[in-house]
C-alpha cells in the first residue's frame, strides 16, 4: 500500500506545487506590468524629474559632477557590473545555457530560453523606438550609450536573462536552499546591474526602476508559458532528469 501511495502523493504534491507556481507567475506578470506602466505614464507626464535629479545628483560628488561619490576602485567595480547587463556578456550566458540545455537532451527548454531573451530584448528594443527618452545630462556619463534611455536595457534585459534562467535551474534542484540561492543570486545581479547604469550617470533612475519592471514582467510571463508547455509535455520538467526511485 505504501509503495503504491508514495508516488500518488508526489505526484499530487508536484501537480499542487505547479498550479502556485503558475498562480505566482501570472500575479508577478501583473504587478510588474502594472508598475511598469504606471511609471511609463509619470515619466510621459514629467512627474519623475524631480526624484530623478536628486537621486543621480546625490550619487555625484557636489563640487565635481564628473566624479560619482566613492574611491576610484568603486567606480572601476561599477563599470565591470554594468557590463554583465550588456549585449556581449548576455549573448555568452544565453548561448552557454542553450547548449548545455541541448546537451542534456532539454530541446523545449533550450527553446524557451531562446524565445525569451529575443522576445525580451525586441520589446526593450520597442520601447526604448517608442519613448526616445534623451539620456540624462545632468552629470558626464561614466560609460558609453547608444540607445535611447528609457527604459533601461540593461536592467531590462539582465532581468529577462538572470531570472529566467534562475527559474529554470531551480527546476532540476531538488535542495530547497540551493532554489533559494540560485533565484537569490538571479535578483541579486539584475539588481547590482541596473543600480550601476544610475551610479555610472547614463540612466535616470525611473529608467532602471521601469526596465527592472517590464524585465521581471516578461520573466514572469515566460515562467508561467513554461509551466503550462511543461504540463503538457512540449518542455521538459527539470524533474524528469532525476533518478527516479525502483518500484518497491
Amino acid at each position: 500500500m505504501t509503495s503504491v501511495l508514495a508516488p500518488a502523493t508526489r505526484l499530487w504534491l508536484r501537480l499542487r506545487l505547479n498550479e502556485i507556481s503558475a498562480l505566482i507567475s501570472l500575479a508577478g506578470f501583473g504587478l510588474f506590468a502594472w508598475a511598469f506602466l504606471g511609471l511609463a505614464g509619470e515619466v510621459r507626464e514629467g512627474e519623475t524629474h524631480g526624484f530623478d535629479t536628486a537621486l543621480l545628483l546625490a550619487l555625484r560628488n557636489p563640487q565635481n559632477p564628473a566624479d560619482p561619490l566613492g574611491p576610484s576602485w568603486l567606480e572601476e567595480a561599477a563599470r565591470d557590473i554594468t557590463g554583465l547587463g550588456g549585449y556581449a556578456v548576455l549573448t555568452i550566458v544565453t548561448l552557454a545555457s542553450i547548449v548545455y540545455l541541448l546537451m542534456a537532451k532539454k530541446r523545449g527548454a533550450a527553446l524557451l530560453v531562446i524565445v525569451a531573451v529575443l522576445g525580451g530584448t525586441l520589446l526593450s528594443t520597442i520601447l526604448k523606438l517608442g519613448f526616445d527618452r534623451p539620456r540624462p545630462d545632468l552629470v558626464p556619463h561614466a560609460a558609453r550609450v547608444y540607445t535611447a534611455s528609457f527604459p533601461s536595457g540593461h536592467a531590462m534585459l539582465s532581468a529577462v536573462t538572470f531570472l529566467t534562467l534562475g527559474a529554470l535551474l531551480t527546476r532540476v534542484e531538488e535542495s530547497r536552499r540551493i532554489k533559494v540561492f540560485i533565484m537569490g543570486l538571479a535578483v541579486a545581479m539584475t539588481l547590482l546591474v541596473g543600480i550601476s547604469r544610475v551610479y555610472l550617470g547614463v540612466h535616470w533612475p525611473s529608467d532602471v526602476l521601469a526596465g527592472w519592471s517590464v524585465g521581471a514582467a516578461w520573466a514572469c510571463l515566460c515562467w508561467f508559458v513554461a509551466l503550462q508547455l511543461q504540463r503538457s509535455g512540449r518542455v521538459e520538467n527539470g524533474a524528469d532528469s532525476l533518478p527516479q526511485q525502483p518500484p518497491a
